[in-house]
């Protein structure tokens, strides 16, 4: 009870604080994100080591996926934030004579990002950058099952920022409890499809609008047109990133029987390639996050059905990239998002029944397709729905600030990066200027025929 009502008190400063409206200044804004930006420049190395002791990230990993990446986002949003907070003029209607029309961004106030463990630093500071642009107060909760990288951005941000302006909330299932219970202006949350749901439910209850970047079983399709050697190289990168902990990571693979068997011959070869011929040797390899998911992990291990890897190791919580193959929609490794090493391979025999493969389960964060056949291309992008993706890749559409990032339906709502980190952020508010020299006077009463006939002229 105690705990609750600390988070009540520290929301309620927030508020206080973003009354004040310091926020609302440009400049304030823009200092804020250097000083971020600074910080995470001279925190990079300390970072590392916590992203290696939760996750075994290697040092570049750890800076391509997380810390670069985070760095990047943070200097085009800095670039561009000017002239995203501008008023914008827009067009007014003949009927509304004279006057100006123009929209104006104001931020929600006070809001909560709820960060996951499989890219802390990253799916932490990406939304807070959204928020802090917009001009918002933030708590920000990150995720208990990557506790050294959380109490490295704890100190970070503790240090740069005063807590009724940033504050970060470390804990479990108590904490994101209490933080649910308070009433919040925004709710930013990545994480599971059932804790997404929880938060939706808790939201509602103070119509609390929120984003969601959930997850789901991401599709690979590879036609006969495919450059297999390629799609190889690309699929196993999305795949065993971060172990496979990554939520638009391919979750399967459809592949036509015709190009199957060399497909997994080159798979194989990049595996061995990338990993080495004894992936739990590598010291760049990295490990599942604890003990109940990889116990789970090893639960959706078909051994008859393994064809390449899958060895483990429960002192260190490592598996080997692993390939199944012979995969039906009834298996267990096709019930769940896997989110480990485990690429489970399904035969097809034209991309018609790919596509309806696709088409019959909940809409994916991601969707890869693999082809040269541009009518292919073509009918997956328009007839599957799914978050984003990529074409001939997999991955890197979400590295990118000039496109948003987000799911639909079972994956998510709402989406970020670069400018729609900013639209998410902020209310849009819609305003029309009257000038007062003239005043057309058909809206008025008493109505008469004349009026009726100017206001058909005006509306067509």
């Amino acid at each position: 009870m105690d705990a609750e009502k600390n988070l009540e008190k520290l929301v309620e400063r927030q508020r206080a604080y973003f009354a004040e409206g310091k926020t609302l200044s440009v400049d304030m804004r823009l200092q804020a994100l250097e000083r971020l930006e600074k910080a995470l420049r001279e925190g990079e190395e300390e970072l590392c080591r916590a992203l290696k002791a939760d996750l075994g990230k290697s040092r570049i990993e750890s800076y391509m996926c997380e810390v670069g990446l985070t760095l990047s986002e943070l200097g085009y949003v800095r670039r561009h934030l000017r002239s995203w907070s501008r008023n914008k003029r827009v067009r007014t209607p003949l009927a509304q004579f004279h006057a100006r029309s123009f929209t104006v961004q104001e931020p929600y106030g006070v809001v909560l990002v709820m960060s996951p463990w499989n890219y802390p630093v990253l799916l932490t500071l990406e939304p807070l950058i959204g928020a802090l642009a917009a001009g918002n107060c933030c708590v920000v909760k990150p995720s208990a099952y990557s506790p050294e990288t959380s109490a490295v951005m704890a100190k970070l941000l503790r240090n740069i920022f005063p807590e009724e302006y940033v504050a970060v909330v470390e804990g479990g299932r108590q904490e994101n409890q209490g933080l649910l219970a308070q009433k919040f202006d925004y709710i930013f949350f990545t994480g599971g499809v059932n804790v997404g749901k929880m938060v939706m439910e808790k939201a509602s209850a103070h119509l609390t609008p929120v984003t969601l970047e959930l997850g789901g079983k991401s599709p690979c399709i590879i036609d006969e047109t495919a450059n297999l050697k390629l799609a190889a190289r690309r699929v196993a990168f999305g795949k065993y990133l971060n172990c496979g902990q990554t939520c638009v990571a391919p979750d399967y693979v459809l592949i036509d029987r015709k190009v199957k068997e060399r497909f997994l011959e080159y798979l194989k070869k990049e595996i061995a390639q990338m990993y080495g011929e004894s992936p739990l040797e590598n010291p760049d390899y990295g490990k599942i996050i604890n003990r109940k998911h990889f116990d789970r992990l090893l639960g959706l291990i078909d051994e008859k059905k393994l064809i390449f890897g899958g060895s483990r190791n429960e002192e260190t919580l490592q598996i080997a990239p692993a390939v199944l193959d012979g995969v039906v929609p009834e298996d267990a490794v096709m019930q769940e998002e896997i989110f480990g090493p485990l690429l489970p391979v399904i035969t097809v025999d034209s991309m018609n029944e790919a596509l309806a493969f696709v088409n019959s389960r909940p809409k994916p964060l991601a969707f890869y397709i693999f082809t040269q056949d541009k009518a292919t291309e073509r009918m997956f992008l328009r007839r599957a729905s799914f978050g984003g993706g990529c074409v001939n890749d997999t991955i890197i559409h979400l590295a990118t600030s000039e496109m948003g990032f987000g799911g639909v339906g079972n994956s998510g709502m709402g989406s970020y990066h670069g400018k729609k980190s900013f639209d998410t952020f902020s209310h849009e508010k819609s305003i029309v200027k009257k000038y007062n020299w003239i005043d057309l006077p058909m809206r008025y009463q008493p109505y008469t025929k004349k009026k009726e006939k100017m206001i058909r002229t005006f509306l067509k």
